[in-house]
């Protein structure tokens, strides 16, 4: 079964796409360029989720689809797939989609998107992963600079999930029965603070790394000079009100894959190049 992986050059599409290689299972990547280094046996398609009638050529013999959220034509795309012959799709939503608190944009766009995939008549899982290990490459730049690493909401723990995870289930949903209509909540094995992951990166690089916590004001400040207000403000709802518990770990990475999610120190290691 061909599948179309949407986000093929993001943390999680790109994992996804591996795991589909992996699984034997025929993959093509939509780009909006052809990027640089692709891997082998991936085949690509030119398209864009912002522009529908784009779409239905990438789609051509797929029959899987995995897909990002937050697009205003998601119905549409979902319509064009389902011409397409397409008859599974896996979305990636959030954690925040199940409060169904549309004012924050944030998990308004989470909700819109899991509303469209199950109103598609397509065969539909949704993941809701927890925040990203991936997220710690953010940091590249200030530990390329220094031992000193600035971030925002240091007091907020977070169980992290790492993406090859996030593809594992992914990849399960796509390509095995029974889990048509599930709702898998994606998490890694503890909670973590940002002092913990960096105390962790540390270690596996071998230097001896300082957290500062920024304020709230000074977080507002540096997130919107390059994010848009409403999700600044919704970023501030998470983890300053409290509106988001991200810290709960479960075991669903188990229970799909048959083996525990991967721990901060094992994606730490697997990705210590990216920081030196």
């Amino acid at each position: 079964m061909t599948v179309l992986v949407t986000g093929t050059t993001g943390n999680v599409g790109a994992e996804v796409v591996g795991a589909l290689v992996a699984a034997g299972s025929p993959v093509r990547g939509l780009v909006r360029g052809i990027p640089a280094g692709l891997p082998l046996g991936v085949q690509y398609a030119v398209g864009d989720l912002n522009e529908p009638h784009s779409f239905g050529p990438a789609l051509y013999q797929a029959r899987g689809l995995f897909l990002l959220p937050g697009f205003r034509h998601t119905p549409e795309l979902l319509e064009v797939a389902v011409r397409s012959g397409v008859e599974r799709v896996v979305l990636l939503s959030g954690p925040s989609a199940g409060s169904g608190d549309l004012t924050n944009a944030v998990t308004r766009y989470m909700v819109e998107s899991e509303q469209a995939v199950r109103a598609s008549g397509l065969a539909w899982t949704i993941l809701r992963p927890s925040g990203f290990m991936s997220n710690t490459l953010q940091w590249s730049a200030q530990l390329a600079a220094g031992d000193v690493v600035r971030v925002p909401f240091a007091q907020v723990p977070i169980a992290n999930v790492d993406p090859y995870d996030i593809a594992a289930v992914a990849v399960a949903a796509l390509l095995q029965d029974g889990h048509q209509g599930a709702v898998h909540r994606l998490t890694g094995p503890r909670a973590l603070l940002p002092a913990d992951r960096l105390a962790v990166l540390g270690a596996v690089l071998g230097r001896d790394l300082r957290l500062e916590a920024q304020s709230d004001d000074e977080a507002r400040a540096e997130m919107s000079r390059t994010t848009p207000v409403e999700y600044v403000d919704a970023f501030f709802d998470f983890y300053v009100a409290g509106s988001l518990d991200d810290s709960q770990v479960n075991s669903t990475v188990q229970e799909v894959t048959g083996r525990p999610a991967r721990t901060f120190e094992q994606w730490a290691a697997a990705h210590a190049g990216s920081f030196r």
